[in-house]
């Protein structure tokens, strides 16, 4: 699945919800989470339909939406390295 969320949507996110940051983080057991930041509010609350479409593109691994969380960013801090895509491999298997 983080294959074909690299290849597929990890480019295409950002420019279609208005997200300034997108990361896409194994967190083990067979689960994953997503963590995107908007320019603003109204951009986050536009990107629900778009992240339906995703969400229904990747039925087959039957992606769940489990929490939402939403504030605003208070301090933030990036070395150059973030701004370095990070790409899935194929897997092997």
């Amino acid at each position: 699945m983080a294959h074909r969320v690299d290849r597929e949507f990890a480019d295409r996110i950002p420019e279609e919800v208005g997200s300034v940051l997108y990361t896409a983080i194994d967190t083990g057991d067979g689960t994953a989470m997503t963590i995107t930041l908007f320019e603003n509010e109204e951009a986050g609350l536009h990107s629900e339909a778009a992240v339906a479409r995703v969400r229904e593109a990747l039925a087959e691994f039957q992606v769940e939406e489990i929490d939402v969380f939403r504030g605003e960013v208070m301090v933030s801090r990036a070395s150059e390295k973030v701004l370095k895509p990070i790409h899935q491999r194929a897997s092997t298997e």
